[in-house]
């Protein structure tokens, strides 16, 4: 019997572990023969830093991370690309100050990893030098990741001004992405609200956003094939009708899905029928979201 991934974001200790890995990479597949400038919304605990690092593992070439996996023999292997991945999970952001430094700190450590140096006095300059040094120096385009990306805005939603200079902060480091588009292969970019929301993207129209694209509607979370197949060992007995009640209530025009870190827990749990990801994560996201659509017209 597999192991349950309870609180697993990194792909590679998964598959070799072996913990259950539910296979997106025929979404992931799709994503890659696309425009290839993406933004998705989910909300907490749905498995959006899994995905983010998968696609890193995917792109560096990671090949043996995806045997027996869709991808395996679809994917040009032979190409590696250059990842800058961006994780703003961590915060607090309490002032635009520790978020141009947390920017700095996280540019630096990308610089580190590709063994490059860039200079430059804005986090802005900086991430414009750091994607042409990188490309220049494997002379392939770059892939962008980032994790959470709206979360310094809603760290600071309930406080408008602090919010909206936040805001003028993280505008001015995505805007970099469509100033150096011919330097880059790939954007995906995750977070809990619509962009539009916020106005933080306006000039980089060439994002997609596929939050409720029905292509992508099972890129995160778990759909009933899943559990009935990935999961049948682990939900021996269990009433599939009333788990149907209780933990399929997530639909993006498509398929419904089921919260991975409720299932996961329920099994976990001895099957208790709680409501798990809304005791540890749901009452402040519903805060955050309610202030968004209280505060949203302090953004525009």
């Amino acid at each position: 019997m597999k192991k349950l991934p309870i609180g697993i974001q990194t792909f590679s200790r998964i598959i070799a572990d072996g913990f259950i890995y539910i296979d997106k990479t025929l979404a992931i597949f799709q994503l890659s023969e696309g425009s290839g400038r993406y933004l998705l919304s989910r909300p907490r605990r749905f498995g959006k830093s899994l995905l983010v690092d998968t696609l890193k593992e995917l792109f560096e070439g990671n090949q043996l991370l995806f045997q027996g996996l869709y991808i395996e023999d679809k994917w040009d292997w032979q190409t590696r690309w250059p990842v800058l991945r961006f994780d703003f999970a961590d915060g607090p952001f309490s002032s635009v100050q520790a978020l141009e430094s947390e920017l700095r700190c996280q540019l630096q450590l990308q610089m580190a990893y590709h063994g490059v140096e860039c200079e430059a006095e804005s986090v802005s300059a900086l991430f414009r030098a750091l994607i042409r040094a990188v490309e220049q120096k494997y002379q392939q385009r770059v892939v962008i990741l980032v994790d959470e990306y709206d979360k310094p805005i809603l760290d600071n939603i309930e406080t408008p001004d602090l919010a909206a200079r936040m805001r003028e902060v993280m505008k001015g480091f995505y805007s970099v992405l469509k100033s150096q588009d011919a330097c880059i292969r790939f954007v995906f970019l995750t977070g809990v609200s619509k962009f539009s929301w916020v106005s933080l993207f306006s000039g980089l129209n060439q994002l997609e956003d596929i939050t409720l694209d029905h292509r992508y509607s099972t890129i995160c979370g778990y759909t009933g094939q899943n559990l009935q197949v990935d999961f049948a060992e682990h939900l021996q007995g269990v009433d599939w009708q009333k788990l149907k009640r209780w933990y399929n209530g997530y639909q993006f025009d498509g398929e419904a899905v089921y919260n991975p870190y409720d299932i996961l827990l329920f099994i976990s749990k001895g099957q208790r029928f709680r409501s798990y990801w809304f005791e540890t994560g749901s009452p402040s996201f519903l805060l955050r979201l309610t202030a968004v659509r209280l505060n949203i017209n302090q953004f525009h």
